[in-house]
């Protein structure tokens, strides 16, 4: 008993250092960024955007973060205009979507649906695939995204969002990562008069599709999002923050918005 008591006494001890180590590390990491969160009137912001009469397209309204930000757009009512550009018609039980406009077009093909990209003054891309391969993700998320940002280009628009990943780096050695940094990089050189880039860590929201280890991520970082929102964030933040961030003006011709950036922004439209 002894014995035992001893070798249960040294994995606790050993466990409560590692839990104290952890939890520094995430502190200095977590105030190692700007903490200061801009005062913002929203609802004057709001109203300065629907004077404008701007219009706006999503590209991946189906998918999660798309879901999220097509219902806060909708809420808000900012623009004139939403289109949602997509591989199928959405349905919406909710009146408040029926004026919505669908543009259902062939990403493989997307040279010849040039009208859909034409006229909007905002466009936000949320495309993202973890199903289709190595091959199947490259041509989602680079070649789609950055053909889309192309005719968008082309069409007019004047500030485009892109949803892209914490770690995006064209250099990395990690294709997930390295192409992310590359689409970013490419979107850049289109010379959008706005260019925002979102990077979020591990996005906690409950999905359809079944990816065991971003479950497992989930699990584990969702009790932290509010403590060390450097980790992880929840997607209607994501979505808050892309809106947001619309409505402000921008500093910069290109912006990138790391994790935290993006929670801060997102408990300034939380707030409201």
């Amino acid at each position: 008993m002894n014995i035992f008591e001893s070798n249960w006494g040294k994995t606790l001890s050993f466990f409560t250092v590692f839990v104290v180590a952890l939890a520094a590390v995430l502190y200095y990491l977590e105030n190692s960024e700007i903490d200061e969160i801009p005062r913002m009137d929203l609802n004057a912001m709001e109203e300065n955007s629907q004077q404008k009469n701007r219009t706006c397209f999503i590209l991946g309204a189906s998918g999660e973060t798309g879901t999220a930000l097509l219902k806060e757009i909708v809420e808000l009512n900012i623009f004139s205009s939403i289109t949602l550009i997509g591989r199928r018609q959405l349905t919406f039980e909710d009146k408040a979507y029926e004026n919505l406009v669908q543009k259902v077009v062939d990403f493989e093909k997307l040279g010849e649906y040039t009208e859909a990209f034409q006229g909007h003054d905002v466009g936000y891309c949320c495309l993202g695939t973890a199903k289709a391969g190595a091959e199947g993700f490259v041509r989602v998320d680079h070649d789609y995204v950055l053909k889309s940002a192309e005719l968008a280009k082309a069409g007019g628009c004047s500030h485009f969002h892109l949803e892209s990943s914490k770690g995006a780096d064209k250099t990395s050695s990690f294709l997930y990562l390295k192409t992310k940094g590359q689409v970013e990089a490419e979107i850049e050189d289109l010379g959008f008069e706005r260019f925002s880039i979102y990077r979020p860590a591990v996005l906690l929201v409950d999905r359809e599709e079944s990816r065991p280890a971003e479950w497992v991520a989930q699990k584990f970082l969702g009790a932290f999002s509010s403590v060390f929102p450097t980790m992880s964030i929840p997607i209607t933040a994501v979505a808050r923050a892309m809106v947001v961030n619309t409505l402000k003006d921008g500093e910069e011709k290109v912006e990138i918005l790391e994790n935290k950036a993006i929670y801060n922004l997102g408990k300034i439209g939380d707030k409201k």
